[in-house]
């Protein structure tokens, strides 16, 4: 297993892997008042064999490179992550996905994580270009995709029933020339 410092506050990027279930549902225990206005992922990992499955989905996604999940780490405890819920090679175009639990907030881990992720996607895979799709009334969530760079590509309205009601969502982008040139 392997860790990618974030920083000087001692937190970590590190894989979420099946074996880590139990951690992992005790972070979705603690994340789900927080997450789950946003998106349906804390509701997906409810017990011990929910959580393992998401993780072993993933594990999937990985093995198949569709996707990856990591975690991040601070002072030795799981508070939040990041992934690729989208990975696609072959078209060059992944989408990254990311949740934090309270204990996280406010300290950039959200922002340093996902670079890490897109320099590995533009750098190491040849990825073309990085999606952040973002319900319209995550502020947090946006403004994360504005301090990584991206441009706003658009709203799409009502496009996702979350809850029994319609929801619109922002879809903002980074292509990898763009990612170089901010690099440089």
């Amino acid at each position: 297993m392997f860790a990618i410092s974030l920083g000087d506050d001692g937190a970590e990027l590190r894989p979420l892997e099946i074996w880590q279930a139990q951690e992992f549902l005790d972070h979705m225990d603690r994340a789900r008042e927080s997450v789950d206005p946003w998106i349906p992922f804390a509701s997906f990992a409810t017990d011990l064999d929910s959580a393992r499955a998401l993780l072993r989905k993933y594990a999937d996604k990985q093995a198949a490179d569709e996707g990856r999940i990591y975690g991040i780490w601070l002072a030795g405890t799981l508070v939040g992550g990041v992934m690729f819920r989208v990975f696609d090679a072959e078209s060059g175009n992944c989408e990254i996905g990311c949740w934090l639990e309270p204990a996280g907030q406010g300290r950039g881990l959200i922002t340093r994580a996902s670079r890490k992720l897109i320099d590995w996607a533009f750098q190491v895979r040849g990825m073309h270009r990085v999606e952040w799709d973002a319900s319209a009334a995550n502020t947090a969530s946006i403004a994360v995709a504005r301090r990584l760079g991206m441009t706003r590509d658009g709203v799409l309205r009502q496009n996702y029933l979350y809850r029994g009601e319609r929801h619109d969502s922002e879809i903002w982008s980074l292509l990898a020339p763009e990612w170089r040139a901010r690099r440089a």
